[in-house]
């Protein structure tokens, strides 16, 4: 796995939840006002919303990740995700403001959070997008990120699932069920005969 690399001036900080949230209340709708996300939590009833909340707090406490991108003090850009199951981490929302974009930093983000997922003992990274969102879909493709399903949601319309595989034996076993190679002789063993 990469390091992270920033320019002069970026820092990467982890932070906890508490940090993250009041930035990230502030700065989304900055960054994704032109989305049309559907905000169905708005159009659920009471009832809906305790129940779902209800059936969240079943769940307990999964492991979680939040990333903040300074530039001399300054917001530049976060990233953070949560644990699905016992293999697989998503990664919920990431963003650049635009003053410092194409800088690679979001190449740097996702070194990141590969590196601190990995280390947590995660096998799969898992994001979704919006299917013509290319400033996301073309880095995370470039990083090792496959193309695993499609999603039709009702909030953002159609989705593209992108994962990357921590176990190079696992990535090697997504190439060859896509049809992109045949299996070799490290993947063969563990492939029915």
């Amino acid at each position: 796995m990469t390091e992270v690399k920033l320019p002069d001036g970026f820092e990467l900080k982890k932070v906890s939840a508490e940090e993250f949230r009041p930035m990230f209340k502030i700065n989304r709708p900055k960054l994704f006002s032109e989305t049309f996300t559907f905000r169905y939590n708005e159009a659920l009833s009471d009832r809906e919303l305790e129940s779902q909340k209800r059936l969240q707090d079943n769940m307990g406490k999964p492991y979680e990740l939040y990333f903040i991108l300074y530039f001399q003090g300054n917001l530049a850009g976060w990233t953070f995700g949560r644990q699905i199951d016992g293999e697989k981490f998503y990664m919920v929302n990431s963003a650049i403001m635009p003053e410092y974009r194409l800088k690679g930093l979001y190449k740097q983000l996702l070194n990141a959070v590969i590196n601190e997922t990995t280390n947590e003992g995660f096998q799969v990274v898992y994001s979704r997008h919006v299917a013509t969102n290319s400033a996301v879909l073309v880095p995370k493709l470039k990083a090792g990120f496959i193309i695993t399903s499609f999603e039709l949601t009702d909030n953002s319309g159609l989705l593209v699932h992108l994962s990357y595989y921590t176990n190079p034996i696992r990535r090697k076993a997504m190439d060859f069920r896509s049809g992109q190679c045949s299996p070799d002789e490290e993947l063969k063993q563990f492939l029915p005969v």
